[in-house]
């Protein structure tokens, strides 16, 4: 296995850890799943007895009988809908409150050895995806998909072509769900950098907005906020129309197939080889066995996001948590910096090139240089901000990097 796999696999197992903490709420859901679609079968059942039995018998009480208990089943249904929709929102939580520590710990991490680095917070906003998600009834979509089968099997023991013709039309849907998967990858990933790209430049434009307009340059800055603002819209708008049309097909395909059910089941009771209930309870289990397909693609656009948002959480978090360093008393007796090389974030430029100073207690030290001469990079590495390529820095004989940052920074003063 090659490290980018081990690397992948042991990363993995985060999302694994924060599915394994709420597996009870995912049986609890899959179970109320089941329940659901098993009450599913009432509006069809119901419409069958109506047409086969009450209506040639004309008995008033039967269909009585029948209308109370199909009241109370979908009644049941409901409460369980709602029951499943908590469920999944707290699920959601639950797996924000078990990355989102480790994801803003590393953030700060990374914050504080690359200031101007990556856009840290886009994994927040990316766990924020996540959890949006997993505590959607989008994802309903998926415990109901394996239910699909057994209305198709219901379809098939009415008559084999109207099995065979829903069975033909979830296919055609399934096929679809995979094109609108294939078409929609690479616009949610441009979307999402474009996005960030536009951001971080308003971000930019905003922190710097007094320097910019004493340089006379806030109309040029605005000039290319609007160049991006405008990409930004062109990517947003170019993966809404893909959507639009996919769900639109998909919305036809239904619409056809059930209609087509509705018409073969029709020419099924002109040649006497379905009753009338059969024709209608086809046609609404038809629109059951496609309903979570249907729902998959309308909310494809969603699960790619927040299946890309995870792939970036992946990404940003490190293979495993800095292991518990031993605690050590606040420094009192030396600092010596010892051949201390220290590049550029991101390069292999050297700012500092071996860098050797010994102090004693009581002893004082001033920095004097030209800008860019690395004055502040050394006074970062002092404290553990910044990472030596070569070199190491000893507090008391232990090297910073031994020492809890917390309780170092507790020891340690450092203004920016």
């Amino acid at each position: 296995m090659t490290d980018e796999r081990v690397l992948r696999v042991a990363k993995s197992r985060e999302f694994w850890a924060a599915i394994r903490a709420g597996r009870a709420a995912l049986i609890t859901v899959m179970i109320v799943s089941g329940l659901i679609n098993l009450l599913m079968l009432t509006a069809p059942i119901f419409m069958l007895q109506v047409y086969d039995r009450v209506l040639p018998s004309r008995s008033i009480a039967t269909l009585v009988g029948l209308a109370g208990i199909a009241l109370m089943l979908f009644l049941i249904q409901s409460v369980f809908e709602v029951f499943r929709a908590r469920i999944l929102s707290r699920f959601g939580r639950l797996v924000d409150e078990r990355l989102g520590p480790r994801i803003f710990r590393t953030l700060l991490a990374r914050g504080s050895e690359m200031p101007n680095g990556d856009d840290g917070p886009q994994a927040l906003r990316d766990l924020d995806t996540v959890r949006g998600f997993v505590s959607s009834l989008a994802l309903t979509a998926f415990f109901d998909l394996p239910w699909v089968p057994l209305y198709i099997a219901v379809c098939f023991l009415f008559h084999p072509w109207l099995g065979a013709a829903i069975a033909a039309g979830a296919l055609v849907l399934c096929a679809l769900t995979i094109l609108t998967d294939w078409a929609s990858a690479e616009t949610t990933r441009e979307t999402v950098r474009v996005a960030g790209a536009r951001r971080s430049f308003t971000d930019m434009a905003h922190r710097t907005a007094p320097l910019l307009c004493a340089l006379g340059m806030r109309s040029r800055v605005a000039a290319l906020w609007q160049a991006r603002t405008r990409e930004n819209l062109d990517v947003a708008t170019y993966g809404n129309d893909l959507a639009i049309g996919f769900g639109a097909m998909a919305r036809l395909l239904r619409t056809v197939l059930q209609s087509g059910i509705l018409g073969l089941g029709a020419y099924l009771v002109v040649r006497e080889e379905a009753t009338a209930g059969v024709m209608l309870a086809a046609t609404i289990l038809s629109a059951r066995a496609l309903a979570p397909v249907d729902l998959a693609i309308a909310n494809w656009k969603s699960f790619s996001a927040a299946r890309q948002a995870w792939s970036r959480l992946v990404a940003f978090l490190p293979r495993r948590e800095p292991e518990a360093l031993t605690p050590l008393s606040a420094p009192r007796e030396s600092v010596r910096v010892t051949a201390l090389s220290i590049a550029a974030p991101g390069t292999d430029s050297l700012i500092l090139h071996d860098v050797n100073v010994a102090l004693a207690p009581g002893s004082a030290l001033g920095v004097i240089g030209a800008s860019g001469s690395g004055k502040s990079t050394f006074a970062r590495a002092l404290v553990g901000l910044a990472r030596p390529v070569r070199g190491v820095i000893r507090l008391d004989g232990a090297a910073i990097d031994q020492w809890d940052p917390d309780a170092l920074g507790r020891a340690v003063g450092y203004l920016p």
